[in-house]
This record gives C-alpha cells, structure tokens and sequence, in this order.
C-alpha cells in the first residue's frame, strides 16, 4: 500500500479525490501529521470517522517508537534507536545546543559505500527509507521529548544519496510551510562523494548545506579509507562542489575525521590547504569515533589543534566538532550494530 504520511499536500488532495473526498480534507489531514504529529487516526478530531476508515484500508501510516533510548551524562545528548514497520532498525541523535535543539537522522537502513571508519556499513545495505520514515525519526523525537526541532542533519545511517528520490520528498515536506516548516537553510544533507547526484541535487537549488565527507586530501589516501573514491576522482568530486556552489550560493561543508598516523599529519594539512584553495567552504574536523571492528585510533588532542591552526594559517576556515555522546556509542551505526549482536546471541 501507499504511505499517507510521504505524500505531499498536493499529492494527497489528489489521493482524497480519488476517495471520492473534498479537497479540503487533505490538508486537515496534513496538518494532523506533519503539524501536529498525530500517532494515529484516533486523533483526528475533525476527521470523519468514514474516511479514516478509507484511509486505514487504502495506505500504511507510518509512526515510529524508540526501542532504545541512550541520554548522555555529559552533555544531555541522546541517541535513539527506533523500529520500522518490516522490523529493521535504524537509529537518530538529538543533540542540544544554545541555538536550539538538533536532531541527525538516518536515510537507509545499513549502507553499502564501505567507508572503512563507519560502523554503519560493516553489514551493507539493507533497504532505502521512504520520506515518513525520515520525517517520523524527527517526529518522534518530538513527542518523546516535547522540545522543538530547529535544525535537521541527514547524516546518520547510510548515504543520502543512494537514496536521492525519497531524500528530496523528504526535505519538502520537512520545510513545506503547512507542517514543521524547518527552514531550507537550515537542513543539512552529508554525501561521501557520489557525484552526478550531487550534480542533480545542485540543479534543483535547494538552500540547503551540503556536506562532503572528504577524510583525505589526495585520491591514494582517500581510496585508502573510502571506496567510492574508486569510482570518482578527487577532482571530479571538486568540480562538482564548485557546480554545487555556483548553482546554489551555498558554501560547501568539508567533514573530515582525523585518524592518528593515517590523515593527520602536515603532510595532510598542506595537501587538504591545496586542494580548498580558492573555494568558499569550511572544514569541521572530528577525531574519529573508534569502533571495535576497526583498528582506526582517534587522533591526539594537539594533533588536532595543530591540524587546525596550519588549516587557518592558509586562510580556511574551520572549526572542530564538539564531540557529543561519546558515552552513548555516539558514532553512526553502533547502537544499532549492539542490538543486533544482543538479539541474535538471545
């Protein structure tokens, strides 16, 4: 069946006609879901009870409910891992800053680009999600905290990418005015590098960030730690950032994990200044969250501050992650993994 919950409004206005509804019932019904976030029909004060009726027999409603939730004794950040309707599991980050409240969603379930520091491909892919599964991850939160979302990252599980379609159904219903209405600008949308995508994505002139994950400054080094870096070149995925630039105005995010003794070294810093010149761009560097199926050792502290300085020194500017929800498998794809080695050893 159909989601009604990854409709837009004007799809669903089409859908209700084709029940045999007035238009207007689709955008009571919308803002019972995306305003609102209403669990289930039952809600619906407005709505008679004869259409929700249609409505259960005609389309899947997708809500989701944490199985696990991890909060942070640190810095009040919490991870969340929440079920999907056929039973995988996918996990979301709220992360509370003086701005406001930030919340890192999940685009697939697993993931199959084979970055060698991230947890969350060491088992591949499972399946895309569908736009109410990226919404719900959100809405959930929501309604488990109370606290308003005012900033969305999509770089949790999986590559965004991979899943172009239902990304960008995604972003226009999360910023849609008639529902949380998060501005554009305020989405943030991390790819490893897949570059006619990030092509397409320039071309529909979004206003949101994109983020690159580079982790390293020459094409031997990045194949090293990324497979995709196989199929486009360093230069290719440059080219595209000045595309995605000169399309859309918006300065591109650089996300690169510093790794000790593998891409943190003045070597590094000089080939990373060399490859940036010229671009409006910033850098966020983030010691890599270790993973036990790795061997990757998270860079020391004055390694990092000295990456940082020799990056300024050059006129780049950059900034280093505040490193939330390390007590809590902070990194992406651990809290699931853990789960599912608990499950299957039950």
């Amino acid at each position: 069946m159909k989601d009604l919950k990854s409709f837009t409004l004007d799809e669903l206005k089409e859908e209700m006609e084709s029940l045999g509804e007035k238009p207007f019932r689709a955008k009571q019904l919308y803002e019972w879901m995306h305003k609102k976030q209403a669990v289930y029909y039952d809600e619906m004060t407005n709505i008679p009870k004869k259409l929700t009726e249609k409505c259960a027999s005609h389309y899947t409603y997708t809500v989701l409910t944490p199985v696990r939730v991890q909060e942070s004794k640190a810095d009040g950040t919490r991870k969340y891992l929440f079920e999907l309707p056929d039973g995988n599991m996918v996990e979301s980050v709220l992360m509370r800053y003086k701005h406001g409240n930030s919340v890192c969603i999940s685009s697939q379930v697993g993931c199959r680009m084979g970055c060698k520091f991230c947890a969350s491909t060491l088992d591949g892919l499972e399946r895309n999600l569908i736009p109410s599964e990226m919404l719900d991850q959100i809405y959930a939160i929501i309604r488990h905290t109370g606290e308003r979302v005012s900033n969305v990252v999509v770089m949790g599980s999986g590559e965004p990418m991979d899943n172009y379609d239902n990304l960008l159904k995604f972003i226009t219903l999360l910023t849609d005015e008639n529902g949380l209405n998060i501005s554009q600008r305020n989405v943030t949308v991390s790819t490893c590098g897949i570059v006619p995508k990030m092509r397409e994505l320039a071309d529909a002139q979004l206003q949101i960030t994109l983020a690159i994950s580079l982790h390293a400054a020459t094409n031997e080094k990045r194949r090293q730690l990324m497979p995709i870096a196989d199929r486009y070149s360093l230069y290719e995925l440059m080219e595209s950032c000045i595309y995605y630039f000169e399309r859309t105005g918006r300065r591109i995010t650089f996300e690169y994990s510093l790794v000790r003794d593998v891409n943190d070294t003045d070597e590094d810093a000089m080939h990373l200044t060399e490859l940036l010149d010229g671009l409006n761009c910033h850098v966020n560097l983030i010691p890599v969250n270790p993973i036990k199926e790795r061997d990757y050792v998270q860079s020391e502290r004055r390694a990092v501050e000295a990456f940082k300085n020799k990056l300024e020194k050059n006129g780049i500017n950059v900034t280093i992650r505040r490193e939330m929800g390390r007590d809590i498998d902070g990194a992406c794809g651990q809290l699931r993994r853990r789960y599912m080695e608990r499950s299957t050893v039950s």
